[in-house]
């Protein structure tokens, strides 16, 4: 018998926690994984509060609320966008889900929980904390600072050294200039630009971003 050269392949147990449009997007990207190299057997999706066990359209298994996660201990589990902060997460269980399209800095950080898209670029020495959600064509550029929980809405784009805190929304298209901050709990409209530092839990909408209203802290 010939000796085996190639590592063996470890294909690991893996839970979605949500299953809303974003969650259903997170299996194809799972599946487009796999096609490249086994890695993930998709156990399927688990609702955020009590639910009856079922099919979704696409085939992939709902297997109820969040008691799901303590009957597979042994699987991983990736949150999709509007898991509830208030919904158990066993952060050493979590992992990055990346799609095989994106670009990812050789010296970028992605943390635990994060999902990133189609088409993505994350450059230079960039940065992704905890449980952030990157729709596709987005664009952070080298030395952004995402918080955890931040989450970008498709073909955002962040110039260099721009610092989104934690749990702010960035909507589609919008465009943040180069070293700008944006406060915590923030929200940009679709289309803005932000050229200027953006204060905690702003909503800024237009071109050039202007401050809309500031939002009661969630």
């Amino acid at each position: 018998m010939a000796p085996t050269t190639a590592k063996e392949t470890t294909i690991r147990d893996l839970l979605i926690l949500g299953t809303g449009v974003h969650c259903q997007e997170m299996v194809e990207i799972i599946a487009r994984i796999n096609g490249l190299k086994p890695t993930w057997n998709l156990i399927g999706l688990v609702a955020p509060d009590a639910s009856v066990p079922g099919v979704m359209q696409d085939g992939t298994a709902m297997l109820g609320g969040p008691e799901v996660i303590s009957a597979h201990p042994g699987a991983c589990v990736v949150p999709g966008y509007g898991w509830p902060k208030s919904a158990p997460v066993p952060r050493e269980r979590l992992i990055t889900l990346v799609d095989p399209s994106a670009f990812v800095s050789r010296t970028a950080r992605i943390g635990p929980g994060s999902t990133i898209y189609p088409n993505c670029f994350v450059g230079l020495n960039a940065t992704i904390g905890e449980r952030v959600f990157c729709l596709c064509g987005c664009v952070v550029n080298h030395d952004c600072v995402l918080e955890d929980g931040a989450a970008l809405a498709s073909s955002v784009a962040l110039a260099g050294s721009v610092h989104v805190e934690a749990d702010c929304y960035l909507g589609q298209s919008s465009t943040v200039r180069q070293g700008v901050r944006i406060g915590h709990g923030s929200m940009i409209g679709m289309g803005a630009v932000v050229i200027r530092n953006v204060v905690p839990n702003s909503v800024i909408v237009g071109n050039p971003g202007r401050l809309l209203r500031v939002k009661a802290p969630e």
